[in-house]
């Protein structure tokens, strides 16, 4: 617990700031209780969402098969392939293991009861999370790659090519989601001093919806990927998180000045 030396109170870092986290669900829930426990206030409005798959048979199926044990390993690349296993009440066995492609994604699985085994070391990417099963495993093994509709197969590829036998299955599409007039409104009067950018779906909406984005809002990317996205989408980006977490992405918002205008909520 952070405490001022003085006079022993509870440094609240994020005390000002009012920030818009760009997910819903337990994820979301938990992003805005530490906020809040920073000293800030989250204003928790989804900009994405995923939409059935095409291929429902083939997940129906697959999801089945996982619950029985077909497979040695699941692997996960966003947390809204996390999403998808919720809604389904999907079941993990113990004999297989969860891969979280980044600390995103593998917060989201705990924060729906799942639990991680594997989130890569350094390269936060299906790539690095594929040459980390690769280096665990030196037998074939069983995985299932759960993916969206327009992630290049980049994870399933590699496994492929080391050897092991993988089923690749779409488990959704992303579509984004209006947000209120009210928050449109709020970030648009520059009243939202932050926005999350958690993944390169998410800073697509960003610079959709609030095309005019204040200058004195702060653009704060989980980490060099997303931040690499969102300025290839044309966002501008103010902060980057120097580890891929939220956590280290409140740090990163915390160094910068306290905004002026943190004014009580409506």
């Amino acid at each position: 617990m952070n405490t001022e030396p003085e006079t022993g109170e509870i440094r609240r870092p994020l005390r000002g700031w009012r920030v818009l986290v760009p997910r819903g669900g337990p994820w979301g829930d938990q992003v805005a209780a530490l906020l809040r426990t920073e000293g800030a206030i989250p204003v928790i409005a989804p900009l994405v969402n995923f939409a059935p798959t095409t291929e429902v048979a083939e997940l129906d199926t697959a999801l089945a098969d996982l619950a029985s044990g077909a497979f040695d390993w699941i692997t996960l690349t966003s947390a809204t392939t996390v999403d998808v296993l919720y809604a389904y009440r999907a079941v993990i066995p113990a004999t297989t293991r969860v891969a979280a492609v980044g600390e995103t994604t593998a917060a989201a699985l705990t924060a729906v009861g799942y639990r991680v085994d594997l989130v890569p070391d350094e390269d936060d990417s299906a790539a690095g999370l594929a040459e980390q099963i690769i280096d665990l495993e030196t037998e074939s093994r069983r995985v299932l790659a759960l993916r969206s509709e327009v992630a290049k197969p980049v994870l399933t590829r590699r496994l492929i090519e080391a050897g092991h036998d993988v089923r690749s299955v779409v488990a959704y599409r992303t579509v984004g989601v209006p947000v209120t007039e009210r928050i449109a409104a709020d970030v648009a009067s520059g009243r939202i001093n932050a926005v999350l950018v958690t993944s390169g779906s998410v800073a697509e909406q960003v610079g959709e919806q609030f095309p005019d984005l204040p200058e004195t809002t702060l653009v704060a990317a989980i980490g060099p990927r997303t931040a690499r996205d969102a300025r290839k989408l044309g966002l501008r980006v103010d902060v980057v998180a120097a580890e891929t977490n939220v956590p280290a992405l409140l740090v990163a918002i915390s160094g910068q000045p306290v905004p002026e205008t943190g004014d009580v909520p409506r």
